[in-house]
């Protein structure tokens, strides 16, 4: 089983350097990684209909995020708007690391999972039967579990570290707290393969781009909530 060991060092690289630096995109970093190791066993342990696609779309998946980075890095205003956004917060004082972690998902989510989806099934989808587009939708909803399970980690040991507050309220609420996030972000990814299910319907490039500007305006929009929720 092919791993993608390529990008997971890279991101343990870039969280050493960040938490050198206190650079608070560690925190988002450090979320992603738990979720790229977690999805990693669950392919190793056969839990998808197809673990090789499964195993390429994590791949590219993790590319996306790169590629926005190494342009923020650059110039900021060249990469997507979103990220701009997500990274810019993490040098704001005032915003938590909760929000920082959340702003960071949106974008990856909301936007880069959206291209990701598109790029791997276009080659394939007019080809697919119906079954087998279905088990291909099976597959995407089952990453729900494996989200699920990387919270509780992602809480205990990244969110609670840096905001004491947080260990309290998991003790009040129980699972409740990662509950909600977890059926978030369901709802997050339900919507994304609504809009490449859209991008994969047409043809049409004005249509496409209409679909994008409108799947990036929608991201802005929920990473603008989440950046108020404290404020």
């Amino acid at each position: 089983m092919p791993l993608t060991t390529p990008e997971v060092a890279r991101m343990q690289s870039h969280i050493q350097q960040w938490e050198a630096a206190a650079d608070d995109r560690s925190l988002f970093l450090r979320c992603y990684l738990a979720m790229t190791n977690n999805m990693l066993a669950a392919i190793e342990a056969e839990e998808f209909h197809d673990p090789l696609w499964i195993n390429e779309l994590v791949r590219h998946f993790a590319g996306y995020y790169f590629v926005a980075l190494e342009a923020y890095e650059r110039h900021p205003a060249a990469a997507p708007a979103v990220w701009q956004s997500a990274h810019a917060a993490t040098g704001d004082p005032d915003v938590t690391p909760l929000q920082k972690i959340l702003l960071g998902i949106n974008a990856h989510i909301n936007f880069d999972l959206v291209l990701t989806l598109v790029d791997l099934l276009r080659p394939e989808w007019d080809t697919l039967s119906p079954d087998q587009r279905t088990a291909r939708y099976a597959d995407h909803c089952r990453v729900n579990a494996v989200i699920g399970r990387t919270i509780d980690s992602v809480q205990a040991t990244i969110l609670e570290p840096a905001m004491p507050l947080m260990a309290l309220m998991d003790r009040l609420l129980g699972p409740v707290d990662e509950l909600l996030i977890s059926r978030l972000i369901s709802r997050w990814r339900e919507t994304v393969w609504r809009h490449a299910l859209t991008l994969l319907a047409t043809d049409d490039v004005t249509t496409q781009a209409e679909v994008l500007i409108r799947m990036e305006q929608e991201a802005l929009a929920v990473g603008a909530f989440i950046y108020r929720a404290d404020t």
